[in-house]
C-alpha cells in the first residue's frame, strides 16, 4: 500500500523478534486521517526510498533509518557471508546447536548488540510500536520515560551463604519486573522493555546485572567462595551503584578534595589500566603534569574513567567493612575546567608539555594556584632539581639620536643575571641554566616569543652592556612602552601613525559623488596619511562599512592631485561587476577599463587612456609577463586572503608588479593561519615582520601551535599601524538603521550555458502559446518558464539532479558567509525555493558551520529560533520565504541574505525586518543576490516600474504574472 506524500503522515518505528537476531524494529510510513490518527494504510520505508518523504522528517529519522537497515537479515548475510546464500541456509549452519560456528555468532551478536546501543537512546521522542504477529506495525503503542530509571542491588550475607539480587525504581516508584515477560532490547547499557515501556537506567547497567533475575528471586553465592566474590564482584558493584548491605558494613567517607600538580621528568602512563587509550611519549625535553586529588589520606589521579567513588575492604576476622571514599566528581571536574581556562589542558589527568612551556605556565599561574588550595610538586625520584620560585625581568630604554640603547636585568629568586648572558641562550632556543645553587632555571617561553625578535633585529653596543635598536623597528619599542617595560619620546610621523585618532584631516576630492559617514572620513584620512609617508596599508573593515568608496575617495584624491600612471584594482571575477557599478556611482570622472575576458587586448599602451584598470587574479596570472612591465599608481587588491599563500603563483606574480603605493582591502585578512597576514602584509610593506622563515618560527608556530598571547599582541602591535579595522558595533552610531545592497553575482560557464539553453527553449514555447491563446491564458506556461530560468540562476542543481558543476551565486554566497561568520555576526538566509536551502545546507554541513533551519514543515519551529537567538555557536540560519517572513523575532541576526528576488518586494522587506525590529540594537545589512545577465535582473528592473503595483497588490506568483504584459515578458526572456 502506497502512502501519499502530499497527505499528512507519520514515521513510525515497529518492534518485532527474529528467530535468530533477536529483537530488531522496522520503520513504517503510516498515513493520518482528518483527525491526525494513525490508519491502517502503511509502507516500509528504508535509506532506499525515504527521501520520498524527506520534507516531514528530521536527521535523527534518516540516521535511524540507516542504523536499523544495517541489521536486516540481508545485510547481516551479506556482511557475514562470502557466499551467496539463502537466509535459512544461513542461519540454520550458523546457529546450529551442535555444528555451529561459535566465533561468527558472537560476531554477529556483537554487532547488532552495538546497533541497539546506537538505536534505543535515538528513538526517545519517536513513535515506537510493537508489531502484531499478523504483522500489524501499530499493534501496541510503546512509551519511553524521559526519566531514567535506578537499580538498588541488595547484598544479604547469612550464616551459610550470601543472597544477592537488584530492584529498579521509576520516578520514586517500585518497577515489578521479575516474572512479568520483561525483555532486554539492549544489554551495554541496559534498555528494558517492561509492559509497553522502555526504560533506561542512570547510572547505566550492564544487562547482564539483571538477566538473570527475570525467572529468579535471587542469586546464592556460598560461603566458600565469599570472600573473593566480596572483593571483587561486590566491591566493584558497591562503587558504581546504590547497594543495600545486610550481613556487613559500607562505610561512607566524605572529604574535601585538595588538588595537587606534580611536576615529574618521568612520563607516567596516561592510559588507565584495561583502558584502550592511547599515550603520548615524552621526550628529554618534556615534562609530565599529572594533576590527583587527596580525600583525607587517600589519592586518587583524574581521568576520564573516574568512577563517582573508590572503594576499599577491609576484613576484621569475619567481619567485611567496605570503605566508600565519595569523590565530589563536579568539584574535580571544576578544577579540570579552571586549568583549562588557565591553558593546561589534560588528557586523562596528565599534560606533557616542552620543559620551557611548562615552567613558564606554573610560573604564571603560580600564585593563583595557590590561592585556590592547590598543592604543586616535583616528583622526589627526579634526579635534577628545577627551580620553581618567582622570576622576573627588567627592561629600560633609551632614545639616541639614531638607535635605541636597551638595557636590561633578569632576576631568578635571589640570583640577578645580566640579560646579556641570556642573548645567545634565546638565540639558540636553548631553555636551561644552572643557578649558584646548583637549581636549573629554565627561561619563560613567553621571553623566547617576545625577545626573539627583538634580539634578530638588535646589535650588540661597542661597550657590551647593552643592546641597540635601529629606530625603523620603532613598533617594537611600542610594545614595550605599551607594557610599561620602557619609555621613550616618539617623532611626531610616527607617533600620529601609531595613534589613529591623531592623524590629520585631508580635503575630500570635488569629483567624489557620494558622502561619506564619519567613520568612512577617518578611513579616507588614513589612506591619505598611508599615501603622504609611502606606506602601504590594509583598509580591514568588517563586511558592509565600504572599503569600497573610501577606496574610491582615495583614488580620485590621487588624480585630482595629477596622478598620471593608471592605478590596477585586482579582486576575483565574480566582483568586476560590482566595481564598475560602484565606480560609475561615486567616482564618474574615472575612466575605468575592464581589462578581462578572453579577446582583451594585450597592450600596456593602452593602459595611459584609463585611470583605473579592473582585473581578476586569474588574469594577473595569466599576464604577469606583461603587466609587470607598467609602473601603475596604485596597485589595489580586494578580497586580498587570495594571497594569503605566499608559494601561491598568484602571491608570487603579484609580487613582481611595479607601483608607486600598494594597498589590500579584506574583512577577513586573516581566516586560516597567521602566515595569511604575513603574505598580505609583505604585499604592501616589504620586510615589515621579516623573512618568511623568521616568521614562521617567531609568530606562527608560537601563536598557532601554542596559543602565545603575548606573541599575538606583539605581531598585531607591529602591523597595527598599517591596518585599520572597524567592527560594525564600533560604528553603528554612524550608520543607517539597514544597509541595503545588492550583490550581483557571475554565473559559471557551465551555468550560463545551461540558463541560456533553457531561455531559448522556454523564450520560443512562450512566444508561441502567446500568439496561439494570448496572453491572458499564457499565463501558466510564462510562470512555468520564469520559475524554471529562476532556479537555474540561482543552481543549474535545483533543476537536474544530475548537473555537477558549480554556481556562481553560490560560491559568492558562501565566500560572503565565511567572511561574515569570520567576523562574528549573525546571518538569515531567505530563499523561497527549499531546494536551494538544502544545496546552502549541504555546503554549510561540509564545511563543519552550525546552523538553524526552518521550512513549512518544521515541527519545532520555536526551538529553532530559540536555537538561533541564543546560541552564540550558531551564526546562521535558514529560512524559507513562506515559512518565515512573518511572525519571527530573530534580533540577534544583523545580516540578511536574500538568495533570490521575491515578485513583491514588500515580502522581501517582511523578510528582512525578522532582523530588523523593535529590540535590534545593530545596524542591519542586507545582501540581495543577483545572478548577472538573467531574468533575476530584469524582475528588479519590473519591481521599479510597477513599483505601485508591486507594493499594493501582487501578493503572489500568480498576481505578478497576470500583471505582465507581452512587452514585459518580452524583457524578461532577452
Amino acid at each position: 500500500m502506497k502512502v501519499a506524500t502530499s497527505q499528512p503522515f507519520c514515521l513510525i518505528y515497529s518492534l518485532y523478534q527474529h528467530e535468530y537476531l533477536g529483537y530488531l524494529w522496522e520503520p513504517f510510513i503510516v498515513q493520518l486521517n482528518d483527525r491526525g490518527e494513525l490508519t491502517l494504510l502503511h509502507q516500509s520505508i528504508s535509506s532506499k526510498n525515504i527521501n520520498e518523504f524527506a520534507e516531514r522528517l528530521d536527521d535523527t529519522d534518516f540516521e535511524l533509518v540507516k542504523l536499523i537497515d544495517a541489521i536486516q537479515q540481508e545485510v547481516v548475510i551479506k556482511k557475514f557471508s562470502s557466499k551467496k546464500t539463502t537466509p535459512t541456509d544461513f542461519f540454520l549452519k550458523v546457529f546450529d546447536k551442535n555444528k555451529g560456528d561459535k566465533n561468527v555468532q558472537d560476531s554477529i551478536c556483537n554487532y547488532i548488540e552495538s546497533h541497539r546501543a546506537k538505536i534505543c537512546p535515538l528513538l526517545v521522542d519517536k513513535r515506537v510500536f510493537i508489531m502484531g504477529n499478523d504483522g500489524n506495525p501499530i499493534r501496541e503503542e510503546v512509551t519511553i520515560p524521559t526519566e531514567p530509571a535506578s537499580v538498588r542491588f541488595h547484598v544479604m550475607r547469612n550464616a551459610d551463604n550470601t543472597h544477592y539480587y537488584p530492584t529498579i525504581r521509576h520516578q520514586g516508584v517500585k518497577v515489578e519486573f521479575q516474572h512479568r515477560d520483561a525483555i532486554l532490547l539492549g544489554e551495554d547499557p541496559a534498555w528494558l522493555l517492561l509492559d509497553a515501556k522502555l526504560y533506561h537506567f542512570k547510572p547505566a547497567v550492564d544487562g547482564k546485572k539483571l538477566k538473570p533475575f527475570f525467572h529468579k528471586k535471587f542469586i546464592v553465592i556460598p560461603k566458600s567462595i565469599e570472600e573473593d566474590y566480596y572483593r571483587k564482584f561486590v566491591s566493584s558493584l558497591i562503587t558504581l551503584f546504590d547497594v543495600y548491605a545486610k550481613g556487613f558494613e559500607i562505610r561512607s567517607e566524605s572529604f574535601r578534595p585538595i588538588p595537587q600538580l606534580n611536576l615529574s621528568e618521568n612520563f607516567i602512563e596516561s592510559a588507565t589500566a584495561g583502558s584502550s587509550a592511547s599515550s603520548a611519549v615524552a621526550t628529554d625535553t618534556d615534562v609530565t603534569l599529572t594533576l590527583s586529588f587527596n580525600y583525607g589520606d587517600h589519592s586518587f589521579r583524574f581521568d576520564s574513567f573516574t568512577a563517582s567513588a573508590n572503594v576499599s575492604m577491609e576484613t576484621r576476622e569475619d567481619e567485611y567493612i567496605f570503605h566508600k571514599i565519595q569523590r565530589d566528581i563536579p568539584r574535580e571536574k571544576e578544577t579540570i575546567r579552571m586549568l583549562r581556562e588557565r591553558n593546561l589542558h589534560l588528557r586523562n589527568g596528565q599534560a606533557v608539555l616542552p620543559k620551557a612551556e611548562a615552567f613558564s605556565w606554573i610560573q604564571d599561574h603560580y600564585e593563583p594556584l595557590l590561592e585556590q588550595g592547590f598543592v604543586i610538586s616535583q616528583s622526589p625520584t627526579d634526579s635534577k632539581r628545577y627551580f620553581l620560585g618567582y622570576s622576573s625581568l627588567q627592561l629600560s630604554i633609551h632614545e639616541n639620536r639614531d638607535w635605541f640603547d636597551i638595557f636590561a636585568v633578569v632576576r631568578f629568586g635571589e640570583y640577578e643575571i645580566p640579560f646579556l648572558q641570556l642573548k645567545q641562550l634565546i638565540l639558540d632556543k636553548k631553555r636551561e641554566f644552572t643557578l649558584p645553587n646548583g637549581e636549573v632555571a629554565v627561561i619563560p617561553e613567553s621571553w623566547f616569543s617576545q625577545y626573539s625578535e627583538l634580539f634578530a633585529f638588535a646589535n650588540d653596543h661597542d661597550d657590551e652592556d647593552h643592546l641597540i635598536l635601529h629606530k625603523h623597528h620603532i613598533s617594537l619599542v611600542q610594545e614595550l612602552q605599551e607594557e610599561s617595560l620602557a619609555a621613550t619620546i616618539i617623532n611626531r610621523k610616527l607617533e600620529k601613525l601609531r595613534d589613529f585618532e591623531e592623524i590629520e584631516a585631508y580635503p575630500l576630492p570635488q569629483g567624489l559623488n557620494g558622502t561619506l559617514r564619519p567613520y568612512q572620513k577617518a578611513g579616507y584620512d588614513w589612506l591619505r596619511f598611508l599615501n603622504q609617508y609611502q606606506f602601504g596599508g590594509c583598509l580591514a573593515d568588517d563586511m558592509g562599512l565600504g572599503k569600497t568608496l573610501q577606496t574610491l575617495s582615495l583614488l580620485q584624491s590621487q588624480y585630482e592631485n595629477g596622478a598620471k600612471e593608471a592605478s590596477l584594482i585586482v579582486m576575483p571575477t565574480s566582483l568586476l561587476y560590482n566595481w564598475q557599478l560602484e565606480i560609475k556611482k561615486f567616482t564618474p570622472m574615472l575612466r575605468v577599463l575592464v581589462y578581462t575576458g578572453t579577446y582583451r587586448e594585450k597592450n600596456i599602451d593602452l593602459f595611459n587612456q584609463y585611470d583605473i584598470v579592473l582585473t581578476s587574479y586569474g588574469i594577473v596570472r595569466i599576464d604577469v609577463e606583461l603587466l609587470q612591465r607598467y609602473p601603475f599608481h596604485y596597485i589595489i587588491l580586494d578580497e586580498s586572503q587570495a594571497i594569503k599563500n605566499p608559494g601561491s603563483n598568484i602571491s608570487k606574480a603579484l609580487s613582481l608588479l611595479q607601483s608607486r603605493f600598494r594597498l589590500i582591502l579584506s574583512g577577513t585578512p586573516l581566516e586560516n593561519s597567521t602566515m595569511d597576514l604575513w603574505s598580505q602584509m609583505n604585499f604592501v610593506n616589504p620586510g615589515l615582520l621579516g623573512s618568511q622563515s623568521f616568521f614562521r618560527n617567531e609568530f606562527q608556530i608560537p601563536i598557532e601551535k601554542r596559543g602565545d598571547e603575548k606573541k599575538t599582541q606583539r605581531l598585531y602591535s607591529i602591523i597595527k599601524p598599517f591596518m585599520l579595522r572597524r567592527h560594525k558595533s564600533q560604528v553603528a552610531t554612524e550608520l543607517p538603521e539597514k544597509v541595503e545592497s545588492i550583490q550581483y553575482c557571475a554565473m559559471s560557464e557551465e551555468q550560463e550555458k545551461a540558463y541560456e539553453e533553457a531561455k531559448s527553449y522556454y523564450r520560443n514555447m512562450i512566444l508561441q502559446h502567446i500568439e496561439e491563446e494570448g496572453i491572458a491564458k499564457s499565463q501558466m506556461v510564462v510562470l512555468q518558464g520564469l520559475t524554471r530560468l529562476r532556479q537555474l540562476a540561482n543552481h543549474p542543481r535545483m533543476v537536474d539532479s544530475e548537473y555537477e558543476f558549480s554556481s556562481g551565486k553560490l560560491e559568492e554566497v558562501l565566500a560572503k558567509i565565511e567572511t561574515v561568520v569570520g567576523e562574528k555576526h549573525k546571518i538569515l538566509i531567505f530563499s523561497q525555493f527549499v531546494k536551494h536551502l538544502d544545496l546552502v545546507k549541504s555546503e554549510l554541513e561540509e564545511r563543519g558551520f552550525p546552523y538553524a533551519y526552518l521550512d513549512g514543515n518544521t515541527q519545532d519551529r520555536q526551538g529553532q529560533v530559540e536555537l538561533f537567538q541564543t546560541n552564540e555557536q550558531v551564526p546562521i540560519f535558514l529560512i524559507s520565504l513562506k515559512a518565515g517572513g512573518l511572525g519571527l523575532n530573530l534580533t540577534a541576526a544583523d545580516y540578511v541574505f536574500i538568495l533570490d528576488p521575491w515578485w513583491n518586494p514588500a515580502i522581501e522587506a517582511q523578510a528582512i525586518d525578522r532582523a530588523h525590529r523593535i529590540g535590534q540594537d545593530k545596524t542591519v545589512f542586507t545582501y540581495k543576490f543577483i545572478s548577472q545577465n538573467t531574468v533575476e535582473e530584469k524582475i528588479l528592473a519590473l519591481q521599479h516600474s510597477k513599483q505601485r503595483l508591486a507594493s499594493e497588490l501582487i501578493t503572489t506568483e500568480d498576481t505578478f504574472v497576470k500583471s505582465l504584459s507581452k512587452e514585459d515578458v518580452l524583457s524578461l526572456l532577452e
